[in-house]
């Protein structure tokens, strides 16, 4: 399982096979509708993390989660992961409006098979936590076991394999 932060690597690894520097992803930040589109658009990304930052109020009916159809559609076919920071959590105000918005764009990303990506994304070592504890926070975003794991154990995109239009020559 691997773990993304933006501290300095601790001595204890906490039961990760991995823990990265999040230097090592290409990733944008959601804080506005205007940059999640054009984060998503861009292929060159390989996480939107937090798109529920956008701020705005949410709806009577409905929750305002930063993600909608189209978006998850273009994550979709940009091969782009949605992530969930657990700081972000940790460190918000308001814990239940950010966790019924993570909530919704979890049932979003499901729909519309678009990968996730759950990490600790801690800003120091107090913020890290354990990959049981990981594991335990996206199955009550409302993952299930498989979709859990796999967004522990998320992998960069690959370069993209130049394909040859002519076979090469045999000497």
């Amino acid at each position: 399982m691997i773990d993304i932060i933006y501290c300095q690597q601790p001595r204890n690894d906490l039961s990760f096979h991995k823990i990265l520097h999040a230097k090592t992803f290409n990733i944008v930040e959601g804080t506005t509708e205007e940059k999640n589109r054009t984060a998503v658009e861009n292929k060159q990304v390989d996480i939107l993390l937090a798109p529920e930052r956008a701020g705005k109020k949410d709806k009577f009916t409905q929750r305002d989660s930063g993600l909608n159809h189209v978006l998850c559609a273009l994550a979709k076919k940009n091969d782009i992961a949605i992530g969930f920071s657990f700081s972000d959590l940790l460190n918000s105000l308001h814990r239940a409006i950010v966790l019924g918005r993570m909530m919704q764009n979890v049932r979003l990303c499901r729909k519309y098979k678009v990968r996730m990506v759950v990490a600790s994304f801690a800003k120091n070592p107090w913020e890290m936590r354990s990959a049981h504890d990981l594991f335990a926070f996206a199955q009550v975003l409302g993952m299930t076991p498989k979709e859990a794991k796999l967004a522990l154990n998320f992998q960069k995109k690959r370069k993209p394999i130049k394909i040859l239009k002519e076979p090469p020559q045999s000497l």
